[in-house]
């Protein structure tokens, strides 16, 4: 099943290279057919990370105050996700399915001919950068290096926009550390794969920016707003504690 996947995209990159003429400008079209085909996905993912946010107050509430009984915590939780429909890997479901389209494309793009370039910027898409190094001098591979330094800059800039989201400071320090090492990582990586993968990981990387800001952060402030709105007109609980009644001693004859 995996192998068949894999030959399919491989066939539709081979037809739109031979539709446009250019291997990086379908490489490119591929990507962005497989963004438009998984973003009801991350809509849908966007949405229950924002609904998670919302109830994180309350989430938070519920564990301080049974903090010391494990058992009436776990009853309280339980009861919790039963009544807001709340399902903690919700979130997450949409990018487990994804992920192998991307491993899938990953492996497409690795495969592309030796000769294939794009637009005359990549004269060898099949070429790393330390392989352009090797070959050409550092001057000759400054174009591999760029992308390469691009995929890094767009592996960084969603981690950082997710940070303005974040009230803590501790824990923005934390996501600014993650993300510039996740830059750093993804350098490193890049340079050791074909420009045919990079350009993959750039056009992938530049459409999730493009679709934070224009839907992502829109479906967020939506979704949180009327999480909100719910919660405001939910009935109020009263926690009774009964009382344990105790048995009356009895009279002496």
């Amino acid at each position: 099943m995996w192998d068949w996947f894999v030959s399919f995209l491989t066939q539709v990159l081979a037809f739109l290279a031979n539709t446009c003429g250019d291997w990086g400008i379908a490489v490119i079209i591929l990507t962005i057919i497989i963004r438009l085909l998984i973003m009801p996905l991350m809509t849908k993912s966007t949405a229950s990370s924002a609904r998670m946010q919302a109830l994180q107050p309350l989430l938070q509430e519920i564990q301080d105050k049974y903090q010391d009984d494990p058992i009436r915590l776990n009853e309280e939780m339980r009861k919790f996700q039963a009544e807001h429909d709340f399902n903690p890997l919700g979130g997450c479901l949409p990018m487990f399915l994804q992920m192998p389209v991307f491993f899938a494309l990953f492996t497409v793009a690795r495969n592309v001919p030796e000769n294939a370039s794009f637009l005359n910027i990549i004269p060898h898409l099949s070429q790393s950068v330390t392989g352009a190094i090797a070959e050409s001098g550092w001057a000759g591979a400054a174009v591999y290096i760029f992308f390469d330094v691009l995929f890094g800059l767009m592996t960084f800039i969603p981690m950082i926009m997710n940070v303005r989201n974040i009230s803590d400071e501790g824990q923005k320090q934390q996501s600014l550390i993650m993300g510039i090492m996740m830059g750093v990582m993804m350098i490193w990586f890049g340079i050791q794969v074909p420009a045919a993968v990079l350009l993959y990981y750039d056009t992938s990387a530049i459409w999730q920016v493009v679709q934070q800001q224009l839907v992502t952060n829109r479906v967020m402030e939506k979704v949180k707003a009327e999480e909100a709105e719910r919660i405001a007109n939910m009935p109020v609980k009263v926690d009774v504690v009964r009382k344990e009644r105790k048995p009356r001693p009895k009279k002496k004859g």
